[in-house]
């Protein structure tokens, strides 16, 4: 498998940073995921905004250019024999003492990764089940969470899930430090409730992600109120569609709601209207192209 370091293509052997990169030794390092459709990269402005304001507030001197990144991606796709691919851009502090720094990083380092999409389609798409973790979201490093390389908190949370017995179907729900409903592992989670798209507001500690903000956005377009605030757990089972949100699984509809015992709370063998439409439309959008 071929990378990019730094803008040039490398394989994944030869593409080295040093030791004293802070990413490394202190997890200060930012990424994006984000997938093509035909090639495009998707929303990929919104991407680009979101990691340069992270690099904004961690002192990182790097500006993301969302058309060299298209091209860099197309570059990189076509070096690892791939017409449209899943791709992680990262950037790393970079090379620094080893101690804590009090000033901005002059030289962070930029890595890229591809790696191939499975087949999805959204009307064959596999539902999600939906387990409160035991383990409470820790909260942002900074005054709101950033996607950086700190997973310390998700990959304990996928142990978890791992130590119950649950498969690849669950994923885990968060909750933040008061009990209030935070986001999952690797999604952010929405559900509607007399007709409200609801989901976590900042204060509950999620990534702001951009599938979640993009997905409001064709929900309030198609007449569908839309409200972000704090809601407790027991919010979540009275409700009349689940669903959960990435950049690369799209919308994923969940069809049952667990305890963090696994003893079921309620389930939802269709798949809601308003999750069904949500899902063709967000593909329509995709598969026309944009980076905005």
């Amino acid at each position: 498998m071929k990378v990019l370091l730094d803008g040039q293509l490398r394989s994944s052997e030869q593409a080295v940073i040093s030791v004293f990169d802070h990413g490394f030794l202190y997890g200060m390092g930012l990424f994006e995921t984000f997938r093509t459709y035909g090639g495009r990269p998707w929303l990929l402005e919104r991407h680009a905004r979101r990691l340069a304001e992270g690099c904004r507030l961690l002192g990182f001197r790097y500006e993301p250019d969302p058309a060299r990144m298209a091209a860099d991606v197309a570059r990189l796709a076509e070096a690892n024999g791939l017409t449209d691919a899943y791709v992680r851009w990262s950037v790393s502090a970079g090379d620094g003492v080893l101690g804590l720094p009090a000033g901005d990083y002059g030289s962070p380092r930029e890595i890229v990764y591809v790696k191939p999409l499975g087949p999805d389609e959204p009307g064959t798409r596999s539902c999600k089940t939906l387990r409160l973790l035991r383990l409470r979201r820790s909260g942002p490093e900074g005054e709101f969470r950033l996607k950086s390389f700190h997973y310390m908190n998700n990959i304990l949370g996928k142990r978890e899930l791992a130590a119950s017995g649950a498969g690849p179907s669950v994923e885990g729900l968060f909750l933040d430090e008061s009990g209030y409903v935070s986001e999952g592992l690797v999604s952010n989670v929405l559900w509607i409730a007399d007709e409200t798209l609801h989901s976590p507001s900042a204060e509950a500690g999620p990534l702001a992600g951009v599938t979640a903000a993009f997905v409001r956005e064709l929900a309030a377009s198609r007449g569908l109120r839309t409200r972000e605030g704090l809601y407790a757990w027991n919010d979540l089972p009275s409700a009349e569609e689940i669903f959960v949100t990435n950049s690369i699984q799209e919308i994923v509809p969940v069809t049952a709601l667990e305890n963090a015992g696994g003893e079921v709370l309620n389930t939802w063998p269709q798949v809601g209207k308003w999750t069904k439409l949500l899902m063709e439309e967000y593909r329509s959008k995709a598969q026309q192209g944009g980076w905005s």
